[in-house]
């Protein structure tokens, strides 16, 4: 698995299919083959792409640590924050409401890059893998400043927000 991070910004219709499956691999199926083509294909102002940059975001938004609890909302709700529809060994997706993703969206423009990078280096280096560098945070901060970008759009079109990660 690659690891790379995707936030989606879903219709409620498309929350409620996926919330209907009984189980992780029906949903990872509908995410892949409905929700991953349609919207990479039409609706590309609604995907956010985070490569593997989302886990120094989430570790930089939230507490340092890449924990589902850690740090204070609405922040810790970016990347893994909210309701968990799969939590599985091979994939995560975690979701925001339309009204989350407003107040996501109205706290992140506030973050301009000189509190990014003070954010960034609270991250504990012991428990991050990728080390962190000058490198890994213009590299992160790069992801980031299309995450918020798409946060907004979401919000104006009071979508929801999908982030998927495979393991």
């Amino acid at each position: 698995m690659t690891c790379r991070g995707v936030h989606f910004a879903l219709t409620a219709e498309e929350v409620e299919q996926l919330r209907s499956f009984e189980d992780d691999d029906e949903r990872v199926e509908y995410l892949s083959e409905e929700i991953e083509e349609m919207y990479f294909d039409r609706h590309p102002e609604f995907v956010a792409e985070s490569d593997k940059a989302w886990d120094a975001i989430h570790r930089a938004l939230a507490d340092g640590e890449l924990t589902w609890e850690g740090g204070e909302y609405p922040l810790n709700h970016v990347i893994l924050g909210g309701e968990l529809l799969c939590s599985g060994d091979d994939y995560v997706m975690s979701l925001k409401t339309p009204e989350q993703v407003r107040e996501i969206a109205a706290v992140l423009p506030a973050i301009g890059e000189e509190e990014f990078r003070q954010r960034y280096l609270a991250i504990d280096p012991d428990n991050y893998e990728q080390g962190l560098s000058d490198d890994d945070l213009q590299y992160t901060w790069d992801w980031f400043q299309d995450v918020r970008a798409f946060y907004l759009r979401a919000a104006q079109h009071g979508r929801y927000v999908l982030f998927t990660v495979d393991q």
